[in-house]
C-alpha cells in the first residue's frame, strides 16, 4: 500500500491480481448478483487506488479491503431495487386528495372537540399521553398522582372518546 500510495500502477495491479477474485466472491454471496457485485468490487479497488495515501496500517490490507467490500454491498442492499421504467406502471402521486385531506381535518376537529369536552384530568392525560408522546410516570409526575391512577384517566378518556365518537370514525383508522 505505501507504494501504491505513491503513485505506483505495477504495485496497484499486483495487489488487484491478489484480492480481487476474493472479494468478487464475497460480494457476489452478499448480492446474488454477479454485475452489481462486479461494480462493487471495481467500486472498492477505485477507493484503494484513491485512499492509499491516506491508508494506516492498523489492519491487514485484506481485513480492510473486505470492510469495504462489505459496507459497499450493504450500501447497495439498502436502495430500493431499479425497476425498468415500462414495468413501473403508472406514477401515484403520493399527495393525499383534496377530499381525503378534508375527511381528515374534519375528523381531527372531531376527535379535538370530543378532547375538549373530557374532565379536565382526563383531558390531561390524554394530551400529555398521546399529543405529547410523554410516559405514565413522566404524566404521574406531572399530575401529581400514581402511574395507576394516570392508566384509571386514561382508559376512562377513551372510553369517553370512544362513545363521543361513535359511527363518526371508523374503527379502522
Amino acid at each position: 500500500m505505501v507504494r501504491v500510495a505513491r503513485g505506483d500502477e505495477r504495485a496497484f495491479q499486483l495487489l488487484s491480481r491478489r484480492h480481487l477474485p476474493a472479494m468478487l466472491g464475497l460480494a457476489r454471496r452478499i448480492l446474488g448478483n454477479a454485475a452489481e457485485a462486479e461494480d462493487v468490487a471495481q467500486e472498492a479497488f477505485l477507493r484503494v487506488w484513491t485512499h492509499a495515501p491516506r491508508w494506516q496500517p492498523l489492519a491487514q490490507f485484506r481485513t480492510w479491503l473486505t470492510r469495504v467490500v462489505v459496507n459497499l454491498c450493504l450500501d447497495r442492499k439498502r436502495r430500493a431495487p431499479w425497476v425498468e421504467l415500462e414495468a413501473a406502471g403508472d406514477i401515484v402521486d403520493p399527495a393525499r386528495s383534496a377530499g381525503d385531506k378534508a375527511e381528515s381535518d374534519e375528523r381531527e376537529q372531531m376527535l379535538a372537540a370530543a378532547i375538549e369536552k373530557l374532565p379536565a384530568r382526563q383531558r390531561s392525560a390524554i394530551v400529555l399521553t398521546y399529543g405529547e408522546g410523554m410516559s405514565n410516570a413522566q404524566v404521574a409526575e406531572i399530575l401529581d398522582a400514581s402511574v395507576s391512577a394516570v392508566e384509571t384517566l386514561l382508559v376512562r378518556g377513551r372510553q369517553n372518546l370512544r362513545r363521543a365518537l361513535e359511527g363518526v370514525i371508523n374503527k379502522d383508522d
